[in-house]
Order: structure tokens, then C-alpha cells, then sequence
């Protein structure tokens, strides 16, 4: 099927991203795994509490000296995290300014990753749960800078709220064109924001679709849409994310896993399959 890749801005963008998160020693071995699997895109970010962003440029080096892939073949994404998303192993000076900690921060990026540029710069979060304060705007300034310069293609923002996304879409001169957020199927999967992200050119990336949702994947509706489709529940659940406009994440260590999660671009969910798990668990 040809709905693997979307291209926004001049960039081609996979529909389905390898997240690295929480892979610690493993992530040289898991990220070269996944592209050897046939993932073209990798997330990750610059906040090594949670990622090891230069072990993700150790798998992409072992992947390109393999031959699997070449840097052109690649959407490399990652992020800048606020001092309070980190822990003592800080890839800035935390006395700088915030522009120079972004500025910092992404230098690290690249040398981590072997490359002048990346696909997508995302800002890991704003400061605080409501609205977006002086520390957010001077970071996403900074984004802009960067992605003026050409070393960022495109920018993106995490774990925000809707308020917070019409700000800054509000304000930006760069408007964000990602937002990734925890996609709760309690929550209605989102629906507010992507919702908004339809309307306004960007593109949701919803991850922790598993994870956050063992209990809407145990429900009789969906195992029964599997079994009619012979397909697993967690391939049910990714299928159903590219067809509502997402771009799904997955962090599965397991090879043969991996190769099930790119086989949900073999087939497509009914329209009523794809309103009966917008509605499993109502929000």
C-alpha cells in the first residue's frame, strides 16, 4: 500500500517511527535491529535520563556501514528537554540561557547522530502543565533559529495540551508540524487535539499506543476486528492510528515484533472498525 510515507514541507516522513526510549545499553543494538528490520525513521532525544541518543547514532553507524541504509533514506527526529525532564547527565550548561541551552543541546544532537541535520526538532515538553511561559517561547525561538539555518527540517512539541498547541500555532513564526503526545484510548485517543492537528496542518504522532492501552486492546470489539482480519490486537491498534492520520511509534525490542508491526501496511480497517475503536473506551 502506498500509505508508508507522507511528505510535508519537502520532507518524506514514515508513517510508523522506531522510538528509543528506555533502551539504555541495548539502543546501538535495538536501533541498528530496527532498520534492519525495515524502520526508516528513529525518535529519540537529547535527555539521557530516558535515552541514549548517542547509542542511537551507534545503531545508525552500524546500519550505514552495513549497507542497509544511507542517511538520505532516514527521518531522524529528536528532541531539546528543560532541565526538569533530566537528570545530573545535562547536555548544556544549566546556567546558560535557554537559547544557548537549545543551541547546546542540538550541537550534542548531531555529533551523537553523525549528522549536519536533522529531519524534525521537537520540543520535549513546555515548563509547566498550563499555558506556555517565558522559557518555552525563548526555546522555541531558538528552534527557529535553527530550523532557519537549515540543521532542522521540520519542528514539532510533546506531551502538550490543546491550549497549549493553539498558542504556540498562535504566536510561532515557525508553527509546529508534529505534535507527540501519550495517546490514551481512555482519553478518546486524543481526539481534541488531533482533531486540531487536522484542521491545521500538523501531524499527530501518538505513542505509548500499547502500553497505554492494554485495557482497550483486551476488549471483545477489538479481538473480534483482529480475528476478522487475522491479524494480532497490537497490529489492530497501529493500523487504526495510520488510518485516523497518525504517525504511530513503537519501542518494541523484539525482531519478529517488528516485522509485525510494518505488516499493518498490507491491509486497511473498515470505516465502522475505525469508529468502533474511536469509541472503545469513551472519554
Amino acid at each position: 500500500m502506498a500509505d508508508r510515507t507522507m511528505t510535508i514541507d519537502g520532507v518524506r516522513v514514515p508513517r510508523f517511527l522506531y522510538g528509543t526510549a528506555w533502551k539504555e545499553d541495548a539502543t546501538a543494538r535495538l536501533t541498528a535491529l530496527a532498520l534492519g528490520q525495515g524502520f526508516r525513521g528513529i525518535d529519540t532525544a537529547n535527555q539521557r535520563k530516558h535515552y541514549h541518543e548517542a547509542g542511537v547514532g551507534g545503531g545508525i553507524r552500524e546500519a550505514m556501514k552495513s549497507g542497509v541504509v544511507a542517511r538520505d533514506d532516514l527521518f531522524l527526529q529528536t528532541k531539546f528537554t528543560f532541565r526538569d525532564g533530566q537528570d545530573h547527565r545535562l547536555p548544556y550548561d544549566p546556567k546558560a540561557a535557554i537559547a544557548d541551552q537549545v543551541a547546546q543541546s542540538f550541537a550534542r544532537s548531531l555529533e551523537h547522530l553523525g549528522t549536519d541535520a536533522v529531519d524534525s526538532y521537537v520540543l520535549h515538553g513546555p515548563t509547566s502543565r498550563a499555558g506556555l511561559g517565558p522559557d518555552d517561547w525563548a526555546a522555541w525561538r531558538a528552534m527557529e533559529a535553527i530550523h532557519a539555518s537549515g540543521r532542522a527540517r521540520l519542528l514539532g512539541i510533546s506531551n502538550v495540551s490543546l491550549e497549549q498547541l493553539q498558542s504556540l500555532c498562535k504566536e510561532a513564526r515557525v508553527r509546529p508540524r508534529f505534535v507527540q503526545n501519550r495517546c490514551y484510548a481512555a482519553q478518546g485517543w486524543d481526539r481534541r487535539i488531533r482533531r486540531f492537528c487536522a484542521a491545521n496542518g500538523v501531524v499527530y504522532q501518538g505513542f505509548s499506543l500499547l502500553t497505554a492501552n492494554r485495557q482497550a486492546t483486551a476488549r471483545p470489539e477489538l479481538i473480534r476486528i483482529a480475528e476478522r482480519h487475522g491479524r494480532t490486537g497490537s497490529q489492530i491498534v497501529f493500523r487504526f492510528a495510520i488510518d485516523v492520520g497518525m504517525v504511530a511509534l513503537t519501542g518494541t525490542t523484539d525482531a519478529e515484533h517488528m516485522r509485525d508491526d510494518l505488516d499493518v501496511f498490507d491491509f486497511r480497517l473498515e470505516p465502522e472498525d475505525v469508529a468502533t475503536i474511536e469509541a472503545l473506551i469513551a472519554p
